[in-house]
């Protein structure tokens, strides 16, 4: 395990998938990762696809590959490139067995950095193909909720009026049906409610730059700045009362049902060109 650590802040991160597992409040001992047994993850990665492919497979220039739930990325070892007290540096690269299900040549490095009480994430994906690489990148972080689910409220920072979700069908998995509908709850502010969840993820169509996620009974608040990603995913596990939230910036987007999707057609993918580069950034601010 990799750990940064400066005054406010001790992290862990995992080398396999590039896993952030724990952010501790250095002063009160809390955790802000959920590390629960019901639900095996922490803060997976998302890389090259997001959610459930039609029949685990999609199409590129008409022939099939294989994909699995959320791509490949959570299976491997990144390479250690740079570590300091408060940065780490980490890359992965195509391999043979990654080349079977995604057949393009990259780099996907992943930068953590400590900053007082915020940890800042760097994505960069870079197409080393002498072709389009077309991919989908998603942050999934969980996040604690001591107390009840229901005592905590999300506030948005958008210029969006209205907020549209994607309609989700599970089959059993959760797709986008191909419709938008309109979300019940105001734009600004609204508190946790676990109907919310009963379809399970809840993908808003919105620009939103930043959201903050806070207890209406105690200090804690976690804000999650992404004005890199055009998606942001609320999740929490709907058959089960858990602790936590995901907020996932998305860039990209589960298939629609029984569609198979030709990758460099695919809605929400982002396409490089050969030699291309893409860089998201995240900015994670804790309060507790």
């Amino acid at each position: 395990m990799l750990t940064l650590k400066n005054t406010k802040l001790t992290v862990k991160i995992n080398p396999k998938g590039a896993e952030l597992t724990h952010i501790i409040d250095n002063k009160t001992g809390q955790d802000f990762i959920w590390n629960g047994e019901e639900w095996a993850k922490h803060a997976p990665i998302l890389f090259p696809a997001i959610g459930r492919s039609t029949e685990d497979e999609y199409l590129l220039d008409g022939k099939l590959y294989p994909m699995q739930q959320h791509g490949f990325a959570t299976d491997y070892d990144f390479e250690l490139l740079e570590q300091r007290t408060d940065f780490i540096k980490l890359l992965l690269k195509d391999n043979p067995e990654t080349y079977q299900s995604f057949p393009f040549h990259f780099e996907f490095i992943v930068i953590y950095k400590l900053e007082d009480n915020a940890l800042n994430l760097t994505f960069e994906v870079k197409n080393l193909t002498e072709k389009s690489m077309s991919f989908a990148l998603g942050f999934h972080p969980a996040f604690n909720l001591p107390g009840k689910f229901e005592d905590y409220q999300i506030r948005f920072a958008t210029n969006d009026k209205v907020l549209k979700t994607f309609d989700i069908v599970k089959n059993p998995f959760p797709y986008r049906s191909g419709k938008l509908t309109t979300f019940a709850q105001s734009v600004s502010e609204f508190s946790l409610d676990r109907q919310m969840f009963a379809a399970g993820l809840v993908i808003f169509d919105n620009k939103i730059d930043q959201i903050k996620l806070s207890s209406v009974l105690t200090d804690y608040a976690v804000s999650l700045e992404m004005t890199d990603f055009p998606y942001l995913c609320l999740w929490t596990k709907e058959d089960m009362t858990l602790p936590y939230l995901c907020i996932e910036p998305f860039s990209g987007l589960p298939d629609i049902i029984n569609q198979k999707q030709e990758l460099l057609e695919k809605e929400g993918n982002h396409v490089l060109t050969a030699n291309e580069a893409a860089t998201y950034k995240v900015k994670l601010t804790f309060d507790n």
